[in-house]
C-alpha cells in the first residue's frame, strides 16, 4: 500500500510527474481478452462514423485543422498586420489604435488586408500538419508508454505531441509566414503574393523562404505545446470543478461552449510565452541579412514586448475560434470525441484507490 500523503499530492499537482514508482502487482490469470486502450480513446459510442484513430479519422482531423487555423489568421489579418508593423518600427506605430489609423491614411481600408493570401495558405497548411500530427503523435506516444503511464504522465504526453507536430508544421509554414511579413512591413515592396514570392527568390534564393525557421520553431513550438497542454488540462479542470453536471449529460452545444473557453485561456498562455520570438520573426523577415541573434540584441529586452497587448488579444480569440472550430468539425463528421481520461482501474488498484 502506497501512502496516502503521496497519493493525494500526485492527484492534485496536474502538471507534475508521478512522485512515485509503480510496482506489478499480481493479477489473477482471465481467460477474458483485454481490450489495449490508448490515453484519449475510448469504446466507440454508437453513432461514431468511424474508429478512434483509424485512417478516416485523421484525415479528417487534418481537415478540421485546415479549416480552424486558415480561417481564423485570415479574419484576423488586419490586427496580424498592425501587430507587426508595432514590432518593427514603433516609433511609427505607436499603439493599436494608432497602427490602424496610420495604415488606413497612407493604404485605405484595403491596405487593411494585405497579406491575407500567403497567411490562409500557410496556416492552412500549418493546421492540416499541427492538429493531424498532434493526433498521430498522442496515440503513438500513448501506446509506447502504455496506458497506467499515459495517464500518469499524461500533460508531458501532450506536451511531446504537440511539439513534434508543430515541428512539421513550421516547416510547411515558413515560406508563407516570409511573404507574409515582407507584404506588411515594407511598404512598396510588394502587394500581392504573386508579386513577392518571385522577388524574394530572384533576391535571396530559397533561403529567403526558410531564413526563419529557426525563430519560427522558437515562437510556435513553446506556443503550441502551451495550446494543446494548456488546453486539454483545462478541459479536465472545467468538467471536474466548474461545469455542474458530467460530460456525458451535457449536450454537444455545451461541451462545445467548455471548448471555447478552455481555447481562449489556453490562448493567453500562448501568446505570451511566445511573444519575443514572434518580435524577433517579424524583424528577421523584414530585414535582408540579419540573424535572429542580431535581430534579438538590437530589440533589447523591451522591445521583444512590444506588441504583446494586440498579440493577446489575437492569440486568445484565435485559440478559442480554432478550438471550436475543430471540434465542431468532430461533431459534424460524427468523430469520436472522448471524454477527458480517467485513471485506469488497474492503476487504482495498484494505488489502493479501490476496495
Amino acid at each position: 500500500m502506497y501512502p496516502n500523503t503521496l497519493t493525494h499530492l500526485a492527484r492534485a499537482n496536474p502538471f507534475s510527474a508521478p512522485l512515485f514508482t509503480l510496482q506489478k502487482a499480481e493479477e489473477p490469470e482471465t481467460n477474458t481478452p483485454v481490450q489495449k486502450r490508448s490515453l484519449a480513446a475510448a469504446a466507440v459510442a454508437e453513432g461514431d462514423s468511424c474508429e478512434f484513430g483509424s485512417q478516416k479519422y485523421l484525415v479528417l482531423c487534418g481537415f478540421g485543422g485546415i479549416l480552424s487555423c486558415g480561417t481564423t489568421h485570415t479574419a484576423v489579418v488586419p490586427l496580424d498586420l498592425v501587430k507587426c508593423r508595432m514590432q518593427v518600427d514603433p516609433a511609427k506605430y505607436k499603439s493599436i489604435f494608432n497602427g490602424f489609423s496610420v495604415t488606413i491614411r497612407e493604404d485605405g481600408m484595403r491596405g487593411l488586408a494585405k497579406g491575407w493570401a500567403p497567411t490562409f495558405i500557410g496556416y492552412s497548411m500549418q493546421g492540416l500538419c499541427k492538429f493531424g500530427f498532434y493526433e498521430v503523435f498522442k496515440i503513438m506516444y500513448g501506446d509506447l508508454l502504455g496506458e497506467e503511464n499515459a495517464y500518469l504522465w499524461r500533460t508531458s504526453l501532450y506536451l511531446a505531441a504537440s511539439a513534434s507536430a508543430e515541428f512539421f508544421a513550421d516547416i510547411a509554414l515558413a515560406p508563407m509566414e516570409a511573404c507574409k511579413v515582407r507584404i506588411q512591413t515594407q511598404p512598396g515592396y510588394a502587394n500581392t503574393l504573386r508579386e513577392c514570392a518571385p522577388k524574394m527568390y530572384a533576391e535571396e534564393g530559397v533561403w529567403a523562404f526558410y531564413k526563419g525557421v529557426v525563430p519560427l520553431w522558437m515562437r510556435q513550438i513553446p506556443y503550441t505545446m502551451m495550446k494543446f497542454a494548456c488546453f486539454e488540462r483545462t478541459v479536465e479542470l472545467l468538467y471536474k470543478y466548474v461545469v455542474p453536471k458530467p460530460r456525458g449529460e451535457c449536450s454537444k452545444s455545451e461541451q462545445l461552449v467548455v471548448t471555447f473557453v478552455a481555447g481562449y485561456i489556453a490562448g493567453v498562455f500562448c501568446a505570451i510565452v511566445s511573444h519575443p520570438a514572434d518580435s524577433v520573426v517579424s524583424v528577421l523577415n523584414k530585414e535582408k541579412g540579419s540573424t535572429a541573434v542580431q535581430v534579438l540584441k538590437k530589440l533589447g529586452p523591451k522591445g521583444v514586448w512590444k506588441g504583446l497587448v494586440a498579440r493577446i488579444i489575437m492569440i486568445g480569440t484565435l485559440t478559442a475560434l480554432q478550438w471550436f472550430i475543430y471540434d465542431s468539425v468532430k461533431v459534424y463528421f460524427r468523430l469520436p470525441r472522448p471524454p477527458p481520461p480517467e485513471m485506469p482501474e488497474s492503476l487504482k488498484k495498484k494505488l489502493g484507490l479501490t476496495e
